[in-house]
């Protein structure tokens, strides 16, 4: 069984549903109010490889992920671009799920949106309002942090020291009775997009849409939390604080992946200017070059993306893909159980993938060092790849130019005659046509650079 770190305790104990052989997961999607970033890269591939192995494990898993499409950052995207905000959201939406597809990102199994939910958090609010927890400021309704014992538990501090380290937004000053509290609906401003409410028209906050809608489509107790370490406070810890406050029973285990930062340590975000576009990185590299760089990386570790490790990144897909031609033409035999189960114990520990691509390019080096047991060693590397990973292997051989296959034939040929000058510099003529050129046990391979 998967043992993850969960958020709440700090330890790494066994993920046990719910209800036996299912497994309910809600994980926070996009603000759909710009282009996707590396960080979105990230967390996404991470948990849906956590979704595929689960679901390869023999869980029935219920991915549900939502889409914010209404928010302070949309509002701000359509007054820049003079457009509609609901034009605005539907625009950054589609791009989103075009670049998940490229990322070879699953679906999730339901994806609500904030929009279609409102009335239900109103329903939320006036409940928590009724129930001592939630007050009228100058600029909306706000959610009282003093008022629920154990606020903070996500963070791993109490009430007290997380004041002190809290700022108070800009103009909310008079608002807020204490700096930690949180806007449940905000007062509508001329020109922004409203609903109404008892306590007058007006939009709902971030932090209260997930509550609503991860409640209603999974249920009081559902299993897993998921998303980004930027997420873990405040808005996971608000997230909790109004379903508690409710009397709801919320997410029953919590996980976090670690940041993306820059080659100086700094996370990865717009206000500082670094942000890399996932849309740029696709028209170089195909998704699953991102896909084996996030792999390699522990899910809970900062992850640095730059072209160096993209490049190396590259060159593993390119093994494995070598590895999956080299193979294609074995026997068809059940994979070999060892592996697997090496495989799998990686992942069961807190969701080791580097662990587990070391137990998947030993096998390949098996394989190679032992033909006999190749075919079996081949199986057990697809299937883990393909179905605990997420990372298709390519078997199909790659078109090359006309001049190029003339150029490897001659390399073949000198390599046979001892003539290794030669065939470092075809070699040389080969990289410079803009090839990959590998020595394969049965001549040279060739593949174009991506």
């Amino acid at each position: 069984m998967l043992a993850l770190l969960d958020t709440a305790t700090g330890q790494v104990a066994p993920l046990e549903p719910r209800s036996p052989g299912r497994l309910s997961v809600y994980m926070c999607g996009p603000t759909v109010s710009g282009s996707p970033h590396l960080g979105h890269g990230r967390f996404s591939i991470v948990w849906d490889t956590l979704r595929r192995y689960l679901t390869w494990s023999g869980l029935n898993v219920q991915f549900v992920s939502n889409v914010t499409d209404i928010e302070d950052k949309i509002i701000a995207r359509a007054a820049e671009e003079e457009r509609p905000t609901d034009e605005v959201a539907a625009r950054y939406e589609a791009l989103w799920w075009q670049v998940m597809d490229a990322l070879a990102v699953l679906r999730p199994d339901a994806t609500p949106h904030a929009t279609e939910y409102v009335e239900d958090m109103v329903r939320l609010i006036g409940d928590l309002r009724a129930k001592g927890h939630a007050y009228e400021g100058g600029d909306g309704i706000y959610f009282s942090t003093e008022s629920l014992p154990g606020y903070g538990l996500l963070a791993r501090q109490d009430l007290e020291m997380l004041q002190t380290g809290a700022r108070v937004e800009a103009g909310t000053e008079a608002a807020k009775r204490s700096p930690l509290d949180f806007v449940l609906w905000k007062y509508a401003k001329a020109g922004e997009p409203a609903w109404p409410s008892p306590w007058g028209d007006g939009r709902p906050g971030w932090h209260t849409e997930c509550v609503v809608m991860s409640l209603d489509l999974l249920g009081e107790g559902f299993d897993l939390h998921l998303g980004g370490l930027d997420l873990v406070f405040p808005h996971h810890e608000n997230e909790r604080a109004q379903a508690v406050a409710d009397g709801k029973v919320f997410a029953r285990r919590w996980a976090h992946n670690g940041m993306v930062v820059d080659e100086a340590g700094a996370k990865m975000s717009k206000s500082v200017g670094n942000i890399t576009s996932l849309e740029e990185l696709l028209e170089r590299y195909e998704g699953r070059v991102l896909r084996a760089l996030v792999l390699q990386t522990h899910y809970r570790a900062p992850m640095s993306v730059n072209v160096h490790l993209l490049d190396q990144a590259q060159g593993a897909i390119n093994r494995l893909d070598n590895f999956a031609r080299e193979t294609r033409t074995l026997p068809v035999v059940p994979p070999d159980e060892a592996v697997i189960a090496r495989f799998k114990w990686r992942m069961d520990d807190d969701f080791d993938t580097p662990g587990a691509l070391a137990v998947i390019f030993g096998a390949v080096r098996d394989a190679r060092a032992d033909p006999s047991r190749a075919p079996a060693l081949a199986a057990a590397v697809r299937e883990c790849c393909e179905e605990g990973l997420g990372l298709a292997l390519s078997s199909e051989d790659e078109p090359v130019e006309k001049e190029a296959a003339e150029l490897v034939l001659q390399r073949d040929a000198a390599r046979s005659k001892g003539d290794f000058a030669t065939a470092d510099s075809i070699r040389s003529k080969l990289q410079a046509m803009g090839y990959i050129v590998e020595d394969g046990p049965d001549g040279t391979i060739v593949r174009r650079e991506r």
